[in-house]
Parts: C-alpha cells; sequence; structure tokens
C-alpha cells in the first residue's frame, strides 16, 4: 500500500480555517463595534498571537518537558531507534527525536512545527504492553501525523479558540466595564460573542481532530503495510487504560489531544473526545486489510 495525498484530510483543514478566519472576522467586528475598549481585545489577540508562535516554534521542547519525555539516545533504546529510523525512510520523512515517558500508561504522540524538527514519544507502558509489529504500527501512526502536519494546523486552528475562551474568562477585566448601551451592555454581548465563537471553534476542532486520527491511521497502514498490527496495538492500549491507577490517568488527561488514544473521560468526554472511537478506527484498519489482500 502507497502513500497517498489524504485530499479529504487536506479540504477538511482548508475548511476549518477558512470558517474559523469568517470566524474571527465576525468576532473583531462585534468587538469593535460594541465596545470603546475593543480594540484592547485586538491588541490583546495579537499578543496572545505572539505567545502562541514563540509556544509553537519551540512545541517539541515544551510538549516533551510537560509531558515528563525524556530524549534517549541509540544505545539506550537501539531497538525503539531502530524502528523510528526504519519507518522514517518508508515514510519519507528525517528521523525525529525519540523519547520515553516513564510512565504506567501506555500512550505515544508526536509533536513539532515541521518534519524537520519532529519528536516521537513512547511511554514504557506502551512497550510492555505491545510486540514489536504493533509498536512498529504505532510509531508509524505518530509518523503520519508529522507527514500531515497535523501539529501545524492544529496550533493554527486552536488559536482563535484559546483567544475567545480568554476573553469569555477574562472579558470584563478586559473590558473594563466600557461597554456602549445601556448600563454597559457592550461587555455582556462582547462576553456572549465570545462564548458563542469558542463553541462555534471547539467544536470545528473537534471535528477537524478526529479526521486526522483516522487518516494517520491509513498513513500507518501505508508506511508499515500491515494494518491488522495497529489494529491490534489499539484494542491493546484501549484495554489497558481500564487498568491503569487512577492517578497516572489524572496526570496526563490534559495531553489528551497528543495521544493515539485519549484518557477516557465518561460520555461527555466521549462526545467531545479528540479522537473517534477505538471500534470505528479498528474497523477502517481492517477495511484497509481486505483491501490489500484483494491486490
Amino acid at each position: 500500500m502507497n502513500w497517498q495525498a489524504d485530499w479529504g484530510l487536506r479540504f477538511r483543514m482548508f475548511l476549518t480555517m477558512f470558517l474559523l478566519f469568517a470566524l474571527y472576522i465576525v468576532f473583531a467586528a462585534v468587538l469593535t463595534g460594541y465596545l470603546t475598549g475593543g480594540p484592547n481585545f485586538l491588541v490583546f489577540g495579537f499578543l496572545f498571537g505572539g505567545m502562541s508562535l514563540v509556544q509553537y516554534y519551540f512545541s517539541d521542547t515544551l510538549t516533551l518537558r510537560s509531558m515528563g519525555a525524556k530524549d534517549v539516545s541509540a544505545d539506550e533504546y537501539p531497538q525503539l531507534h531502530a524502528s523510528v529510523e526504519r519507518l522514517s525512510q518508508q515514510a519519507d520523512l528525517p528521523k525525529p527525536k525519540v523519547a520515553v515517558i516513564d510512565s504506567n500508561v501506555p500512550n505515544a504522540f508526536a509533536t513539532g512545527r515541521n518534519q524537520k524538527n519532529a519528536a516521537v514519544a513512547v511511554t514504557t507502558g506502551l512497550m510492555r504492553t505491545l510486540d514489536r509489529e504493533e509498536l512498529d504500527g504505532v510509531l508509524a501512526h505518530e509518523l503520519a501525523h508529522v507527514k500531515n502536519r497535523d501539529m501545524m494546523v492544529m496550533t493554527i486552528a486552536s488559536f482563535l479558540s484559546t483567544i475567545a475562551f480568554m476573553i469569555v474568562r477574562w472579558g470584563a477585566f478586559f473590558g473594563g466595564g466600557r461597554g456602549r448601551g445601556r448600563g454597559g451592555g457592550g461587555i455582556v454581548v462582547a462576553i456572549l460573542v465570545s462564548l458563542i465563537v469558542w463553541i462555534i471553534s471547539y467544536l470545528l476542532i473537534r471535528a477537524l481532530s478526529r479526521y486526522r486520527e483516522y487518516s494517520a491511521d491509513r498513513g500507518a497502514a501505508a508506511i508499515t503495510g500491515n494494518p491488522s498490527a495497529l489494529a491490534s496495538a489499539l484494542m491493546k492500549i484501549s484495554g489497558q487504560m481500564d487498568r491503569v491507577p487512577k492517578e497516572d490517568m489524572r496526570e496526563e488527561a490534559e495531553m489528551n489531544a497528543f495521544f493515539i488514544i485519549p484518557i477516557k473521560s465518561g460520555i461527555v468526554g466521549q462526545l467531545f473526545s479528540t479522537h473517534p472511537p477505538t471500534e470505528k478506527r479498528v474497523e477502517q484498519l481492517r477495511s484497509l486489510e481486505q483491501e490489500m489482500a484483494m491486490t
């Protein structure tokens, strides 16, 4: 199975960006129109955007540190490095940094602003849980994220959502109570609009995030030629999640968007999850396996 450009993912990325940009224009117009302090919101947005760019530029280092991941050498983990190097060559990618997290939670993630500045991290729990072919499937999934430039897209897409959330949370402070209209109602309008913008952008980003997981699964199948190994890995990881101590779950739940399978958080958490259900991902991989067998 050869790697093919995922035009469905590209279209969804473009559509999400277009809708978020249109949303930002409306957002800025409302703030400027209803608040004398509206421009302050825009200045705040640009300042926050600058900080986001700095965070994006150093995303690989910051993410690894926040997760307690440690860069490891080929001498420390020779098999892991050998697998990453081989799969990177198959994916036509530069070899990313390799990191390990000392955690019982079986998981993995990729980070980095581009293909030349990427990192792949796995937990010790994952390496204990999976066999070599299954681990290759997971590593290939993370490399597919790198190849699709998912980190860059999700960082940009999250920008407006984060600004809107901050204004909802701190709107009264930044607006200074100087809204136009009756009783300073402008600040109320601004907060309500910010809330609506945050909800819409949140849902758009979640939809894009779930599709990119399907795309990364297909990419992993193309890289390894073995979709059943990733399907087996996903089922093992999902099953092991229920056995992980709750304190370990709480420590890593905030990084759900990065993981190959998110930390479970009940029905509501699954509804707004960054990932599609494991069962549907396995079903797609089984279908890919059948397609490969027929060719």
